[in-house]
């Protein structure tokens, strides 16, 4: 019993460690290529914890999610919280540049 619940908190130990060095955290940034050059900076989403919106709102894997901004300004993936009143609003043209880069 002891020796299955060590290899069990084992297990956690090294997946916990493995998922956070995929993770974008602060200093870090992924980079989505549809509709035009998005960066998802990791800095400024410091303060959001990674149950927040995984894998609620955005799963997982790379490039599983779909987004489009029609999506967005329905409330769906980012504008959950850049909806205007959490965050700066996707609907607002003049916040593009703050996510699409040239």
């Amino acid at each position: 019993m002891q020796k299955k619940f060590m290899v069990a908190m084992a297990s956690a130990v090294v997946f916990v460690f493995a998922t956070s060095a995929f993770a974008v955290g602060p200093g870090k940034t992924v980079e989505f290529e549809k509709g035009g050059k998005v960066i998802f900076d990791g800095k400024a989403h410091a303060s959001a914890k990674c149950n927040e919106c995984h894998p609620t709102i955005f799963k997982m894997k790379k490039g599983a999610d779909v987004m489009t901004m029609k999506d967005m300004e329905a409330g769906k993936y980012c504008g959950i919280c850049h909806n205007g009143t959490k965050a700066f609003g996707v609907k607002d043209a003049s916040n593009c540049i703050k996510c699409h880069k040239k």
